[in-house]
């Protein structure tokens, strides 16, 4: 196919994301001075056997998109017909993989807290699932170090230790540990595992006398050269290249595809990072993204803790998901905690039950009302959960040195201290059946606003479609055409949650707000306890209204501009519209017996017409 020097040139592009049970396809063209997706296909994917071909599957979604969008996209030998040609062809053809179970990773650092967790999110943000982190002080014995790795058979092992002129004994230790260990990979018996060494540079040398015979050995710049630093970048590239050239090599039908395609395979959750990074980066905002799914439940984020570079971190629940994991998410989140959500009484037996059934028949939806409220209360815990691992991974620099001034003493952050500051957090964006496919667009709001109790003012948005991934590789190719579609075909957007930060004892006020609405200004107050909606929809061009507004907190909470200081900003509608949450944060029901939270609960579920009346009667 064709490559293009210029992205200007690439008008048309169809975009497929190979997942572990569905291939999904898009197809984006540029009318009237702009990117939009055309139409989508899918079809299940056919990795595995009796077809043991990806490339089928990729086919088959194809196929759908042609006879959808009447664009005849594939020649008679099934190949991409290119470049556009009038109704004929696609300029681009680009692609996303989670297929055969993604990308699977092993990590290796000389302390836990430092060098392992820079490898951690190195491998992390590259789209990988962390099997295990080995450590030299993880206070396992060697040899249950070297069973570990001999059991779990990642598809690559990233090793870092040290700084560049520390001392190379541990890392060298460690490289000795992976060789007695002479690991296979999990795709094909016929070439060396690939490991890539990204620590103290003076240890390379030594690494490489270690390992060279054994694994395909591959060197890049150092993750912590300095205690103050960390270079993630070259170990991430050179994860991605080895997935194209092992990984993707080895799976049915890839070479394949890989032939096809004009830019190199991502693996999925890479690719949704990317489109986060992207947007977070083009429009200078704070956003999380979370795409939460049947076994694992993703969280991305970009915060500024200095103002100016986003730092991305990637962390994946692997044992957080709404149907192979479901009783993972109930034992850790605990009976209590999701029933807080729930605005009936059940019974503990039934509910237990329920759980069980969705573990048997995972792909099952729910098929009553009570059903429903009660799997997106586990939603809530899931999305809970997920989010506070996510807080304790993307932290600041462990083992940095840090300059204090007497009144620094007395604050509670240290070293290691989270950068996920949810008043400064700009946009919240959910993916997955639970949050794309709820049956109203308000349910979706209240799961995100109830599970990760934003502060400040913070838009909400869903992915319709679950075409992040698809985007998210497009970005390395046509970034204009990813954006534009991300923004106008990609995002529900659902409305802005403005949330005081603050507690109080008893009923009262807790802000004042004026809202300029399109038909005129409304103002008022809102209580403790309160959430209030309202309808404040999108244009014609699927984008949110925008209107000004301003809001004046009570003397014990904060809006966004310190406690009891007035904020004036523009604020974004959507579909749902929106909503003052004055349930205050920390959010805390424990001072309410079961009757008035069942109460509460009803009233803001009433509030934002979150079910149908008679659920609620």
């Amino acid at each position: 196919m064709a490559k293009f020097e210029n992205a200007h040139d690439i008008k048309v592009i169809v975009a497929t994301d190979c997942g572990s049970t569905t291939t999904k396809a898009i197809l984006i063209e540029f009318v009237n001075g702009e990117y939009r997706l055309m139409s989508r296909g899918e079809a299940p994917t056919t990795v595995e056997a009796p077809f043991e071909d990806v490339t089928m599957g990729v086919l088959n979604a194809v196929g759908e998109l042609e006879e959808l969008s009447g664009r005849k996209l594939l020649d008679e030998d099934g190949k991409f017909i290119s470049p556009a040609n009038g109704k004929n062809g696609t300029d681009v053809y680009i692609s996303t993989s989670s297929a055969g179970g993604g990308l699977q990773m092993m990590v290796a650092g000389v302390v836990r807290s430092m060098t392992a967790e820079s490898a951690e999110r190195a491998a992390l943000g590259a789209g990988a699932i962390v099997m295990d982190v080995i450590a030299s002080n993880d206070k396992r014995l060697p040899h249950q170090q070297i069973e570990r790795i001999r059991q779990l058979r990642p598809d690559m092992l990233l090793l870092s230790g040290g700084i560049d002129g520390g001392t190379t004994t541990h890392v060298v230790e460690l490289a000795e540990l992976i060789s007695a260990a002479d690991p296979r990979p999990r795709l094909g018996s016929s070439y060396q595992l690939p490991i890539i060494y990204a620590g103290n540079k003076d240890a390379a040398k030594l690494v490489s006398d270690v390992l060279a015979d054994k694994v395909d050995l591959r060197t890049v710049d150092n993750l912590r050269p300095v205690l103050e630093l960390e270079n993630l970048a070259p170990a991430r590239e050179e994860i991605h290249e080895l997935f194209m050239e092992h990984v993707m090599a080895q799976a049915p039908g890839y070479k394949k595809l890989m032939s096809w395609a004009d830019a190199p395979i991502m693996p999925t959750p890479g690719a949704v990072g990317l489109i986060i990074q992207t947007i977070a980066d083009q429009y200078g905002i704070e956003a999380v993204g979370v795409d939460i799914g049947g076994a694992t439940t993703d969280v991305f984020s970009v915060f500024r803790p200095d103002g100016t570079n986003g730092e991305f971190n990637r962390t994946v629940s692997a044992n957080l998901g709404m149907s192979y994991s479901i009783s993972n998410v109930f034992a850790e989140a605990t009976l209590p905690m999701v029933m807080r959500w729930v605005p009936f009484e059940m019974d503990e037996r039934d509910l237990r039950n329920r759980v069980k059934n969705k573990m048997i028949r995972p792909t099952t939806i729910p098929q009553s009302m009570e059903e429903l409220i009660f799997e997106q209360a586990i939603a809530k815990e899931a999305l809970r959960l997920a989010f506070v691992q996510h807080k304790s991974f993307a932290t600041v620099l462990k083992g940095v040195q840090q300059q204090r001034t007497i009144a620094d003493a007395f604050e509670q952050s240290s070293s290691g201290a989270t950068i996920v500051n949810m008043m400064t957090l700009d946009m919240l964006i959910g993916s997955g059946g639970v949050l794309s496919h709820a049956p109203r667009r308000q349910q979706s709001a209240l799961m995100m606003m109830d599970a990760f109790m934003p502060e400040g003012i913070t838009r909400l948005a869903v992915d319709s479609i679950f075409m992040m991934p698809q985007l998210g590789v497009l970005t390395e190719v046509q970034p204009k055409a990813a954006t534009e579609v991300f923004e106008k075909d990609c995002l529900i957007h659902l409305g802005t949650c403005i949330a005081p930060a603050g507690q109080a004892k008893k009923a009262g006020p807790v802000m004042k707000y004026t809202i300029e609405m399109p038909d005129g200004p409304v103002s008022g107050t809102l209580d403790y306890l309160e959430l209030k909606l309202f309808k404040l929809g999108v244009q014609d061009n699927g984008l949110p209204i925008k209107v000004k507004a301003t809001f004046e907190p009570e003397r014990g909470f904060d809006i966004g501009g310190g406690k009891g200081n007035a904020v004036t900003r523009e604020i974004y509608g959507g579909v749902v519209g929106i909503v003052l949450d004055g349930r205050g944060r920390p959010f805390d029901l424990s001072s309410l017996d079961e009757k008035e939270r069942v109460s509460y609960l009803r009233k803001w579920m009433t509030e934002m017409d979150i079910y149908p009346k008679e659920a609620m009667a």
